[in-house]
């Protein structure tokens, strides 16, 4: 962090001068004198830093990235900045910028590589889920083994470099534990269960809350559903089946028959007072519950709608769904598109009604009674259930299949069983050392009393502890190259593109060599990406390249955005991204799109939430947009959610997320012997005149200067993304702004204007972010050549997407160890 600001400064200061190898006229010595010195040399150092020594030719990899950096900054035409006294013209500026690009390649030319390899990168937790997925072929919708593993630390977002990846004594101990979750689970049952059936009829006892009144007022006839998931009483959002709290007896496919009735649909009330979609059928939706996880009636870790329902109006119907249920848990039923802030609603509406009719409203619980009766609010009644299972698609399992083979347990195959298996989770050859040593476990657990099938396992288990599964494989090809071997390759491909391993078509191709052909490659990035679980990428790449991964760590405030929960709008941004990043590819779109477009992906509450035209559906689907605010993804919830913390906006988290993810110049934080600071504000009403004052500070002007602009101008995109055009009732929204090259625009619009004319930095900066997720390293000064090799094959292709990730895939960078 500290060498950013160094290299920053270093940048800014060199930038004010014009110095060029190709017009001998210009003296590097004379220029640093003559521009810099003044701040930077013996007598002053700004930011502790001094250039009067500083010389040419570069000699380091410390002394390129500066150089490097000038250049940058030099085209961007950040520099000088507008307040400098000289300005060099365009054709010294270009003089400059050539003597640099000069300087660097003699550099390259003698410099012997050294750096540049990807530290030992272990498993960080979601490629460690979807490995043991793919491994075992577990259903992973109720099960996650890294439960307790301690949160992967981030490298600028990214939770995969390896540098970054410590182990821990403790995360250790968390292996241990996993291990034996996965196995235990991947081998039971080792008898096919009996298929059985539980029947669900009145007289339903629903939770305490609702007990009472409900007994009183539905006689306890159904189950009932008052409001949408998100309540922040919990109250009335889940259905549990209270008696059958220990849940289904083995994990299996369950088959779930319900009667149902939707109820008041078109109930007499204000979309104000109650806000659902009067155009759409019920949804209720299905999703797992186990007690050992608290209150079946309150939100649980594993919360994914198993299934959905929709409910047509008129007399209760039959629905049938079927789905996984993992041994201990049960069904629960949601009001999917339900309203909100039911137990409010139902007190005020029952009070009002025992009001008007003259009737005592001081005893416990009658006003709720009251509206539940006669108030007309929707809500969905259950009444009955059957559940049946468990089913399976094969037997035996899928999961003891890809541990035991076709030929199951027998005490003579343990050694070919462990060879096996330790060969599939280490993703290579398995040397007979290791065999031999994973054997010794299951001698010493049988030796210590366990039988044949119980010690299998605990060599089973010592697999997966070991270094070979749990760390990525790295080798090079040869011992004096830098290039990865084929089975090296095919498994940082899985892993960029899958977050999981490598499958048997993958490493066959890696096995007879033919991966090292550019169409046989090419030909499988293209499978992968149209593989299900290229979703592992869809979702992993843009949560660290665009910082998704913490949306809702501010989660906005519950007055104030209200909407954000009543509609369960995080998943909802979430998904039109991703479906936005997953489009792009598959079409192989213009990474103009990600600058500006003129569609993006919505569902009916996220389109009505946008000012969209009204659709009909909660299924996402591709819209066109005439709204040119919200095109590209500066127009997406999701980032302008994430970029604001939960209660107002930003324009400086704003602007260096910009600065950070669109340009790649991310500004450099203040130097350790700063501290921060907090000017006078004093008669400052807006943001903008605070930043105003903020800039005042010598020392935080400089970067306020590229920071502020891109954040002004999303200023009308309120903390959730609603588009607002004044700050409350009276205040307008200010949402113009400068570049420190002296480019300005009136809104976000005019911005995406420019960023529009900056297409190449838009393409390096995608590259260089596609590079550090599929590599699990930083880029570094000596990637350089090699990435402006990829920005010029990207411009010629036309920016395009897929023609993008298929470059970043056959670079040497990627290539390489």
């Amino acid at each position: 962090m500290f060498y950013r600001y160094f290299l920053s400064l270093v940048v800014s200061v060199l930038a004010l001068g014009v110095c060029s190898a190709a017009d001998s006229a210009y003296d590097v010595e004379q220029t640093l004198q003559t521009y810099c010195v003044s701040c930077h040399g013996e007598e002053k150092q700004k930011g502790d830093q001094r250039f009067d020594q500083l010389q040419f030719p570069i000699k380091g990899a410390a002394m390129l990235e500066v150089a490097q950096g000038m250049i940058d900054q030099l085209e961007l035409k950040e520099m000088p900045p507008k307040k400098a006294k000289l300005h060099p013209e365009g054709s010294e500026r270009l003089a400059l910028v050539n003597y640099l690009r000069g300087e660097t390649r003699l550099f390259y030319k003698s410099y012997q590589r050294s750096g540049g390899e990807t530290v030992l990168r272990r498993l960080n937790r979601r490629e460690y889920r979807n490995t043991v997925r793919d491994l075992l072929q577990l259903n992973m919708d109720m099960f996650d083994p890294t439960q307790r593993f301690p949160r992967d630390l981030t490298t600028e977002h990214f939770d995969n470099v390896g540098s970054t990846l410590v182990t821990s004594g403790y995360l250790l101990e968390q292996y241990l534990d996993a291990a034996d979750q996965v196995i235990e689970r991947a081998l039971a049952p080792e008898k096919k269960p009996e298929v059985k059936s539980w029947t669900f009829t009145a007289p339903f006892e629903q939770q305490q809350e609702l007990k009472f009144s409900h007994a009183k007022a539905y006689g306890s006839k159904f189950l009932a559903i008052h409001e949408t998931i998100n309540s922040d009483k919990h109250w009335g959002e889940y259905a549990p089946i209270l008696k059958f709290l220990e849940g289904v007896p083995d994990s299996g496919y369950y088959e779930v028959n319900l009667l149902l009735e939707a109820k008041n649909k078109h109930h007499p009330w204000e979309e104000a007072q109650i806000s659902i979609d009067k155009d759409e059928p019920m949804l209720l939706g299905i999703v797992p519950g186990n007690r050992k996880f608290g209150e079946l009636h309150h939100p649980q870790p594993f919360e994914k709608v198993l299934a959905e329902v929709k409910i047509p109006d008129g007399k209760a119907e039959w629905h049938s769904s079927t789905v996984w249920l993992d041994k201990g848990f049960a069904p629960r039923f949601i009001y999917i598109n339900g309203p909100a802030r039911a137990r409010s609603l139902q007190s005020s509406l029952g009070l009002r009604l025992l009001k008007k009719e003259g009737k005592d409203n001081k005893k416990f619980g009658n006003h709720y009674v009251k509206a539940m009766t006669d108030g007309k609010l929707p809500h969905i009644r259950i009444h009955e259930i059957e559940i049946r299972g468990p089913f399976y698609q094969q037997w035996p399992s899928e999961s003891r299949q890809a541990v035991l083979g076709d030929k199951g347990f027998s005490a003579d195959r343990i050694k070919e069983i462990v060879t096996n298996f330790a060969e599939k989770a280490y993703r290579r050859k398995v040397s007979a050392a290791e065999i031999q040593g994973l054997l010794k476990v299951e001698q010493r657990s049988r030796a210590s009393g366990r039988s044949p099938y119980e010690s299998l396992k605990d060599s089973l288990k010592a697999v997966l502890c070991a270094p070979g599964f749990l760390y990525l494989n790295e080798q090079a090809e040869k011992a004096d190259t830098m290039k990865l071997s084929e089975r090296a390759l095919v498994t940082r491909l899985a892993y960029f593109l899958w977050s999981s391993m490598p499958d048997e078509k993958l490493l066959a191709l890696a096995d007879d060599h033919s991966i090292d052909k550019k169409e046989v490659l090419q030909a499988q990035v293209l499978r992968m990406l149209k593989d299900e679980r290229a979703q592992g990428f869809y979702e992993g790449f843009p949560d660290s390249w665009l910082a998704l991964r913490d949306l809702g760590g501010m989660p906005p405030d519950r007055r104030s955005f209200a909407v954000y929960y009543e509609k369960n709008l995080k998943p909802l941004m979430l998904e039109e991204t991703r479906l936005f990043v997953r489009y792009l590819m598959e079409e192989n779109l213009s990474l103009v799109n990600f600058l500006d477009s003129d569609f993006t992906f919505a569902n009916k509450t996220l389109a009505k939430f946008y000012g969209l035209p009204k659709m009909q559906g909660y299924e996402f689907q591709k819209v066109s947009l005439t709204d040119k605010h919200r095109g590209g993804l500066l127009g997406q919830a999701s980032v302008l959610t994430v970029t604001a913390n939960g209660i107002e906006t930003s324009p400086v988290t704003r602007g260096i997320w910009v600065l950070d993810n669109i340009f790649g110049t991310p500004p450099s934080p203040p130097p350790d012997d700063v501290e921060a600071l907090d000017p006078d504000i004093r008669g400052a009403k807006t943001v903008r005149e605070q930043l105003a004052k903020h800039r005042n500070v010598p020392v935080c002007n400089e970067c306020h200067q590229k920071i502020d602009p891109p954040g002004f101008a999303l200023e009308n995109f309120g903390p959730i993304g609603k588009w607002r055009t004044t700050y409350g009732r009276n205040r307008k929204v200010d949402a113009t702004g400068v570049f420190s090259d002296g480019q300005a625009f009136d809104d976000i619009v005019g911005m995406k204007k420019v960023l529009l004319q900056r297409k190449d930095r838009f393409a390096r900066t995608l590259i260089e972010k596609l590079l550090v997720y599929g590599t699990g390293r930083k880029i570094e000064a000596t990637d350089r050549p090699e990435i402006d090799r990829l920005v010029a094959e990207v411009k010629k292709k036309g920016y395009r997407f897929r023609d993008t990730l298929m470059l970043v895939v056959g670079s040497d960078i990627f290539q390489s160890k």
